[in-house]
């Protein structure tokens, strides 16, 4: 298995969040997951999958894990980016067969590649609400008193965006007007600004929060979005990230596919139900700078892994919430029928 991360960010993170205090080190990750198992028959296929750093590749570390050990069933080749605009060109080209992207990215890659033969499919809901706003201080209580300041925030085009400009509009502020959105590329750099300006504001996901608020005692979370979308978008939930594959993959690929499907469940719960073993393996791959920090943000990370009908009735409502307040952030329509894998 082979799997890469950005590196320089992470160190980067590290260094101006944690000024004089050094990450305690990891230990070396200890084998506590079943290895997944298949009939004798089963031909190692190679799965080359797009991941990205924060809750996506957390849910996905066990799998990764397995693989690195030689006890998957099949090849997972797993990439970590930085940001998601780097995943979906390799999507529509064919180099990637599974990403895990945000969920209104998926809708718009749909939407691009519907009909060709890079369309993708939705096979799992994995990531809930993980979008907080943090500041230092105590000034922000309500989302009125965003009033007139300037929000620091990832995800320009993505989850992030499109759902801070629905609260902020729900709650009667007009983005670019009541409120400035200055986005950065990677939750680092938002960290970063936080880290050097006391009357700054962000909006951060796990597991970013959770080293913040380690590194400086005086950050706290003003605002939890999961919250204030409940509080206005009453029929539906708040979906971060989903895992897509492309469609003619699955059609060649059907057990591959299953099997996949199979072992990233088992991940997912692995990392849930056990979050002292998965920590170091969150560690191991550049996410959180000590398993401490990891095995304290797991539980905040909202990791799931929602398939079948479940899973196209939570999209749909979400989707449908985004498309009623902008059309263009699912791609200009709601996904049909097609968009949603069945086996």
């Amino acid at each position: 298995m082979k799997h890469t991360i950005s590196m320089a960010s992470i160190a980067l993170f590290v260094a101006v969040l944690t000024g004089c205090a050094a990450a305690a080190p990891s230990a070396t990750p200890t084998p506590t997951q079943p290895a997944p198992t298949a009939s004798a028959d089963v031909t190692p296929q190679t799965v080359r999958i797009g991941s990205l750093k924060g809750p996506t590749t957390m849910g996905l570390v066990g799998l990764m894990d397995q693989a690195d050990r030689g006890l998957a069933v099949h090849d997972y080749e797993v990439e970590v980016y930085g940001t998601a605009d780097q995943v979906v060109p390799l999507m529509v080209q064919g180099n990637l067969d599974i990403a895990l992207i945000p969920a209104n990215l998926a809708a718009v890659l749909y939407q691009r590649t519907v009909g060709t033969d890079a369309q993708i499919e939705v096979l799992a809901i994995n990531t809930l609400g993980v979008l907080t706003i943090v500041e230092t201080g105590e000034a922000i209580n309500s989302m009125e008193d965003l009033r007139g300041r300037t929000i620091y925030s990832t995800g320009k085009g993505t989850t992030p965006e499109h759902v801070l400009n629905y609260l902020l509009s729900e709650n009667g502020l007009t983005p670019g007007v009541d409120v400035t959105v200055e986005f950065k590329s990677e939750a680092t750099e938002v960290a970063a600004v936080l880290a050097a300006d006391p009357a700054a504001i962000g909006v951060l996901p796990q597991p970013y929060v959770t080293v913040l608020m380690g590194a400086n005692p005086d950050v706290r979370v003003a605002l939890d979005l999961t919250e204030e979308w409940d509080a206005v978008a009453t029929d539906s939930q708040l979906v971060t990230g989903v895992v897509v594959v492309r469609r003619a993959f699955a059609a060649e690929h059907p057990a591959v596919v299953t099997q996949f499907l199979a072992d990233y469940r088992a991940s997912t719960e692995f990392v849930n139900t056990l979050p002292t073993n998965a920590a170091p393996l969150i560690v191991a791959v550049g996410i959180a700078p000590n398993a401490a920090i990891a095995e304290t943000a797991i539980p905040a990370c909202n990791i799931v892994y929602i398939d079948g009908a479940q899973m196209r009735r939570m999209l749909e409502g979400y989707l449908g919430v985004l498309h009623a307040a902008d059309p263009e952030s699912v791609g200009g329509s709601v996904p049909g029928d097609d968009f949603y894998y069945s086996d």
